[in-house]
């Protein structure tokens, strides 16, 4: 059984529709994809009605990807198997949402004013095209204007931590983001820990306040890890009573990340679908 807990659509900063990803997870041999849009659920109805319409036998895990304040880090925690329909949750949502919109306008300001870069807001805005608007979307603005060759490079030149367009995110304490998630009925996972790039001590620190916040799950098979990193997260997990996740963080088809891909877990590890009613359920995806 091949299990990816962690992809996203149009809806966030994904390039694929709810149907494109769900036709890609079908070529991919997936049987069971969460969706996770970055702080919205709007994808949800949409791939429910396509699974509906076309009789796949995917297993659809609705979910979200929120991004919180931890220690002036931003932290991100996956909600599995939340109800998408909850008031309370789409409430906050909605404040979520509303501070990337200003996060986004104070980017593009600065980079005006700072750069002296032409306002890219309207240009970024009509990007993301009602989405969840993120950093992403000013990154592929910048890449479509000719401003920067890459991406990556428009993190490095204008959008990361330090750089003259940085705006500090205002976003739900991580306690807190665990607590709505639960509430709405899901399963919190600490999202691609390595990729915080936190030394040795900070992320063992981030893990120990992250479970005592009540948190479920931590992601511990992402793409491009090693065997060691892998044994080394699960220890972890161990350490301080999490379940193991995995999850690709698909975005869109590049040739070092695609949905499902080796997303394994070895046998000594207690996956967050433990207990879940799974469709012609395996203990573990090998």
């Amino acid at each position: 059984m091949k299990i990816d807990l962690h992809s996203h659509t149009r809806h966030s900063d994904g390039l694929l529709t709810p149907q494109e990803l769900l036709q890609r997870a079908e070529l991919r041999g997936v049987d069971v994809l969460a969706i996770t849009d970055h702080d919205t659920v709007a994808a949800i109805p949409e791939a429910r009605q396509y699974l509906a319409e076309h009789g796949t036998g995917l297993q659809l895990i609705a979910g979200v990807e929120l991004s919180t304040n931890w220690q002036s880090f931003e932290i991100h925690v996956v909600g599995l198997n939340i109800d998408p329909d909850c008031a309370v949750l789409q409430g906050r949502l909605q404040q979520q949402l509303q501070k990337r919109t200003e996060r986004v306008a104070a980017i593009a300001e600065r980079l005006s004013r700072r750069c002296k870069l032409p306002d890219i807001y309207a240009g970024v805005e009509a990007m993301a095209n009602g989405a969840a608007i993120t950093r992403a979307h000013v990154a592929r603005y910048l890449v479509q204007q000719g401003m920067v060759e890459h991406m990556g490079k428009a993190f490095d030149k204008y959008l990361g931590r330090g750089k003259p367009g940085y705006m500090p995110p205002s976003w739900v304490e991580l306690a807190e983001a665990i607590g709505w998630i639960q509430q709405a009925g899901g399963q919190a996972v600490l999202a691609h820990p390595l990729k915080y790039k936190l030394s040795g001590k900070w992320l063992r620190r981030l893990i120990v306040d992250f479970a005592a916040a009540g948190g479920d799950a931590m992601e511990v098979v992402s793409p491009q890890q090693t065997p060691q990193q892998r044994a080394e997260l699960w220890a972890l997990c161990q350490q301080y009573g999490l379940l193991a996740s995995v999850g690709s963080d698909f975005h869109q088809p590049t040739p070092w990340n695609e949905l499902g891909k080796n997303l394994y877990l070895t046998e000594e590890m207690t996956p967050v679908w433990a207990n879940w009613p799974l469709a012609g359920q395996q203990a573990l995806p090998l």
